[in-house]
């Protein structure tokens, strides 16, 4: 039984890779807007959004590979009013997605989810609170300039891993939560699986 990441993010490969998992990467298409519409026309708890794209991204890869695990990962980004932000789809988007954040704490919530065999096995959610400092017009248009385009897979606009960490004044929450990719659970979860020595 392998490990197949149904994610693109070079993030969470990296992640995944320097703790010694094996896996191998497929990923399809799901429609996102669809699931967060439905999920906001019902209005349910959007910090549980997270758990829903996960799964149901891994179970859209594990119809194809139905003898192995599949992880299925999402982000979501909701500022403290409750608007939910998608990934920016051009430079101005971003731009207004981190003035809407400046000043202000957002909560960013990443998710797990392991389909085998068509069920659900293993799933997990956290958050984080990260508060953005106020910054200067002049600091956001050199900061577009080093990042745009790769923040556009990039839920808040920001790589921590990068510049983005000078958005920030303080930050609570576990720092793979952050990342994108609540590790320490999973990796509880994949000794169980034999995926990795426990």
């Amino acid at each position: 039984m392998a490990l197949i990441l149904a994610s693109s993010s070079k993030i969470r490969s990296a992640l995944l890779t320097a703790a010694g998992v094996p896996f191998t990467v497929q990923t399809t298409e799901v429609d996102e807007t669809a699931i967060k519409e439905k999920w906001q026309a019902e209005k349910r708890d959007n910090c549980q959004l997270a758990l829903t794209l996960a799964e149901a991204k891994a179970q859209a890869v594990a119809s194809q590979y139905p003898d192995d695990l599949v992880l299925g990962c999402d982000s979501t980004v909701m500022t403290k009013e409750g608007a939910l932000l998608n990934k920016p789809v051009s430079r101005q988007d971003a731009a207004d997605h981190l003035r809407l954040l400046a000043g202000k704490s957002h909560i960013l919530t990443s998710a797990v989810a392991i389909i085998e065999k068509g069920k659900t096995v293993f799933r997990h959610h956290d958050s984080a609170t990260l508060t953005m400092r106020a910054f200067s017009d002049s600091f956001l248009s050199h900061y577009l300039d080093q990042e745009w385009p790769e923040i556009g897979y990039c839920v808040g606009g920001y790589r921590l891993e990068g510049l983005g960490i000078q958005l920030f004044e303080a930050i609570q929450g576990d720092h793979f939560t952050i990342m994108g990719l609540p590790l320490l659970p999973l990796l509880a979860y994949l000794r169980k699986a034999s995926i990795v020595e426990a």
